[in-house]
């Protein structure tokens, strides 16, 4: 979502001339082409299905592996899960799961003291500068590697030529920086044209000035904020997230040289390296409300109260969302996704939402166990495929549903984000493709839901709003096709994707193409032909017992350093 973002503002500069984004209702996501005229998922449609078919819920738990969750949100707080072995506030570790006072959920990026990561590194310059020792100075046509030791070098190698050479140019970024000052003098001037500090993108819309300095910066920044339909969002929060994204360009511009700072050893304080030491951090779920912007967006897609007149509807009707913090700004760390994994599986979750990736995986060995364990226990991961605009199939993107060994997990779902004409297309252009990768493409774009603030929502895209929309929806058949594997789950989503023959956009490039060479369904999701098909299964889940971490003893211990390659 940045890197769209960053494009518009260099477009947007560059030709400084107002624009209107097309308008597109609240919940396009979730209507029916022919009843709506809008490429959403059909779920009216559904829903009325499945109440003439007399179809009752049962309530499903959907863990959120994410930034953090508003835990006040006016839509969200009569869903999220609450541990019902818990007692709040106790200081104790009633359950005996190993996670003191895990009311919500757990957060793996805090500290025992109560602080938080919020920010941190990038897994390229992580890996350059932790193998750099090692590697930097051998000829590797000389060395005897085993398997594990090439991948490891050929992953190395990888990172040193993505940090060495930088993604962005310095001139870019000098302009980029050009761009911020510009913006925050517009932003300054248009202060003291509504007399407040703080406002609303689309309080713009309906500014009068007269002054050409006072036409020049609402131009700017209404246009800016428009384009990335942040006309929900405050100023503060949309010259914020600018911001941010400059210190991570600056912060890779130095990476050749200088090691990342260690962020969040500074503040967890576990041995990293043992896979065993996992009762770390704290039960802060929200830490900030910049922090949980994204998860509490993710969430709301998935379960917000349905029918209340607030804000957005949620997908599923009947769910708990369970919150588990191990993302931050910055590239998230594989032991704290494996034990998030974990934590949601041993602790009743039927469907997980990753809406989260990154280009490197040193510690994927964790990750790969947690997502068997989650496939032992018949629990359905579902991933955002990334935005890139890039082919996964000859690209790189994790976790992933391909194991080490080159098996896959029969348990995870990847998502593409689609549009609609009048949304950015059918094919979202920031989107990650692959017909051996991707499964589906599910709604993405210019997506309206929760945010942090107990009554605020704002439109987000990315493929991390697609993600939760497929687990929500995988959510849905769960809980009225109780019976369902995690398997039977995947397959129902993935065969009743509505195929498309019409020419599409390939993400990234804009050449032509079918979406059946972007996708392996080579369709769009849709809740209603979904419902259908589950109608007609037979299902073949079996009650499993979740197992608590006390009767599952200890995970598979790290194995020792060798020396060598």
């Amino acid at each position: 979502m940045k890197k769209i973002f960053i494009v518009f503002v260099l477009f947007l500069f560059s030709c400084n001339q107002l624009l209107t984004a097309q308008e597109i209702p609240k919940g396009w996501h979730l209507l029916d082409r022919t009843n709506n005229g809008f490429w959403g998922i059909s779920l009216d449609k559904a829903y009325a299905f499945l109440k003439e078919s007399n179809k009752k819920s049962s309530r499903v738990i959907v863990a959120v592996i994410d930034s953090g969750i508003d835990t006040l949100h006016e839509d969200l707080k009569p869903v999220l899960w609450k541990n019902p072995r818990e007692i709040a506030g106790n200081g104790k570790d009633d359950d005996k799961n190993g996670y003191v006072d895990d009311l919500y959920g757990w957060n793996f990026l805090g500290g025992k003291t109560g602080e938080n990561v919020t920010k941190d590194s990038y897994e390229a310059a992580r890996v350059y500068h932790r193998f750099k020792q090692a590697y930097d100075s051998i000829d590797p046509t000389l060395v005897k590697f085993n398997a594990e030791g090439f991948a490891r070098y050929e992953m190395w190698r990888r990172a040193k030529q993505e940090v060495v050479q930088g993604s962005e140019s310095a001139t870019e970024l000098i302009m980029l920086k050009r761009i911020y000052a510009n913006l925050v003098k517009s932003d300054s001037i248009l202060r003291k044209s509504l007399g407040k500090d703080t406002f609303l993108g689309k309080e713009l819309a309906v500014l009068t000035v007269t002054e050409p300095e006072q036409k020049k910066a609402k131009n700017a920044l209404y246009s800016l904020m428009s384009n990335n339909d942040a006309l929900e969002s405050t100023n503060t929060s949309f010259i914020g997230e600018l911001k941010a994204y400059l210190e991570g360009l600056e912060s890779k511009a130095k990476a050749a040289d200088q090691a990342p700072f260690p962020y969040r050893a500074s503040i967890v304080k576990d041995t990293y390296e043992d896979i065993n030491d996992r009762y770390y951090g704290n039960n802060n779920v929200m830490t900030s409300p910049d922090a949980a912007l994204h998860g509490t967006h993710v969430s709301g897609i998935i379960g917000a109260i349905r029918g209340n007149d607030k804000g957005s509807d949620g997908v599923a009707d009947n769910v708990s969302i369970m919150t588990i913090r191990a993302v931050p700004d910055g590239d998230e760390h594989d032991k704290d996704i494996a034990l998030a994994i974990r934590y949601a599986v041993d602790n009743g979750a039927q469907i997980i939402n990753m809406s989260f990736g990154k280009s490197y995986s040193p510690e994927k060995k964790w990750v790969d166990e947690a997502v068997a364990y989650a496939a032992a226990k018949d629990v359905l991961l579902v991933h955002a495929a990334g935005n890139d605009g890039k082919n996964l199939d000859t690209s790189y993107n994790y976790p992933t549903s391909k194991f080490i060994d080159d098996k896959r997990a029969s348990n995870w779902i990847t998502v593409g984000a689609s549009g609609d004409p009048v949304a950015g297309g059918i094919t979202a252009g920031f989107s990650n493709y692959g017909k051996l990768e991707v499964d589906v493409f599910a709604p993405g774009v210019k997506i309206y839901s929760t945010v942090p603030g107990g009554n605020t929502y704002q439109f987000l895209q990315g493929t991390s709003m697609a993600s939760p929309v497929v687990a929500g929806l995988a959510a849905l058949l769960l809980e009225y096709f109780p019976t369902l594997s995690a398997r039977q789950i995947k397959d129902v989503i993935e065969r009743s994707a509505v195929p498309l023959s019409d020419s599409v956009r390939t993400p990234g490039t804009g050449k032509l193409t079918t979406l059946n060479n972007l996708s392996k369904t080579g369709g769009l999701v849709n809740a209603y032909e979904a419902v259908k098909l589950a109608a007609t299964i037979k299902g073949e889940r079996k009650l499993i017992a979740v197992r608590t971490p006390e009767k599952a003893g200890m995970l598979p211990t790290t194995p020792k350093k060798t020396k060598g390659f």
